[in-house]
C-alpha cells in the first residue's frame, strides 16, 4: 500500500455505514473528518436534503476534506475543533440534535506520513505530534521538561511498555546533554534504552512510546472521555453513536461509556463484541488491523 493510497482509505466504511443506519433527509456528524472518507458515504446515505457536519482538530485535514467533498450537492458544514464540544458547535449552527455520529479515533496516514508533523519516526522531523499545530505543547516540550516519573508514568499508561522507566531515565539522560527536537532522535533514545537483543514482534520498539506522547500531547483520552457523552447528549432518540477505536485504552473507554449508557436506560448497544475489519479489508489496508468497532442506540 502506498502513501497516496493510505491517505484515502478509510477504515470498516461498509461497517461503519451500516450501523449508523442513517435516515435520508438526516444530519449526519462525523467528529474526526480526516480527509473525509467516511463523510463522503454519509453524505450519499443522507442525500440531497440532508446535512453533513464534519469536524477535525487538524486545519491541514480540513483543507483537503473540503477538496474532496466539493462536488457533493448537500448543506455540508466544516469546522475546525473538537469533537468533545459537538454541544456547542450545533448551538452555532443552530442545530438541536442529529440521526448519527461517527468518531474513528485513529491518526490518518495524511498525518503519519508527513514528516513535518512528527508523529512517526520513518522520516525524520521536528518532534511535534499536534492535531492542532496552534493548541498547547508539543511532544518536545514534554519529552524536555517533564519530570523522569512523569515520563515514566505517560509511557506506561499510555503506551503500556513494561520498559517505559528505563526509556524514561534514557531520555532524561540524553536531554542533559542537548534539547531532543526530532523524531529520529527519540526513536533512536528508545531503541538504545531497551535491553540487548531486545525485540517487540513486528512493531518497532520506539512505536508505543510515539503512541504514548501522541496521547498525552493531544489530551485524547480525555477527549474522548467528554466527547463520548457530549456526543450521545445531541443525538435524537433513535440515533446512533459509532466509534471506531484503534488500541485497547480507547476501546476500554468506549466499551465502559457504552455499558454505563445501557444500564442508567438510555442506550441500547447494539455490538455486543466489537467488530473488527474483515481479513480481506486488513490485506488491502494494513490500518485497519487493529480497528475495533462498536455501535450504540439512544432510546
Amino acid at each position: 500500500m502506498s502513501n497516496n493510497e493510505a491517505s484515502h482509505i478509510s477504515v470498516m466504511p461498509r461497517e461503519a455505514l451500516e450501523w449508523l443506519q442513517l435516515p435520508q433527509g438526516g444530519v449526519a456528524v462525523d467528529g474526526t473528518l480526516g480527509m473525509a472518507g467516511h463523510a463522503l458515504l454519509m453524505a450519499q446515505a443522507v442525500g440531497p436534503k440532508g446535512r453533513l457536519i464534519g469536524i477535525d482538530r487538524d486545519s491541514a485535514s480540513l483543507g483537503q476534506a473540503k477538496k474532496n467533498l466539493a462536488s457533493l450537492g448537500l448543506k455540508i458544514d466544516l469546522l475546525q475543533g473538537n469533537f468533545s464540544t459537538l454541544d456547542k458547535i450545533l448551538a452555532g449552527l443552530k442545530v438541536s440534535a442529529v440521526d448519527g455520529i461517527l468518531l474513528d479515533l485513529g491518526i490518518s496516514s495524511f498525518q503519519l506520513d508527513d514528516p513535518n508533523r512528527g508523529f512517526a519516526f520513518m522520516h525524520d522531523g521536528p518532534l511535534d505530534m499536534r492535531m492542532n499545530k496552534e493548541d498547547g505543547a508539543s511532544a518536545a516540550d514534554l519529552v524536555n521538561s517533564l519530570k523522569e516519573e512523569q515520563l515514566a508514568k505517560i509511557i506506561w499508561e499510555f503506551g503500556e511498555d513494561r520498559f517505559s522507566r528505563r526509556i524514561a531515565a534514557a531520555i532524561v539522560m540524553q536531554r542533559s546533554k542537548a534539547k531532543i527536537t526530532t523524531t529520529r532522535a527519540l526513536a533512536d533514545i528508545v531503541l538504545r534504552a531497551l535491553p540487548k537483543g531486545y525485540t517487540r514482534g513486528r512493531i518497532h520498539p520506539a512505536t508505543r512510546t510515539f503512541q504514548a506522547l501522541r496521547i498525552a500531547v493531544n489530551e485524547e483520552l480525555e477527549v474522548l472521555s467528554l466527547g463520548l457523552e457530549v456526543c450521545f447528549k445531541v443525538l435524537k432518540p433513535g440515533g446512533r453513536l459509532v466509534v471506531i477505536a484503534f488500541h485497547s485504552l480507547e476501546d476500554r473507554l468506549v466499551k465502559n461509556k457504552f455499558k454505563s449508557l445501557s444500564l442508567e436506560g438510555r442506550g441500547k448497544i447494539l455490538t455486543k463484541k466489537p467488530l473488527e475489519a474483515s481479513e480481506e479489508e486488513c490485506a488491502h489496508n494494513s490500518r485497519s488491523r487493529s480497528a475495533k468497532l462498536r455501535a450504540v442506540e439512544k432510546i
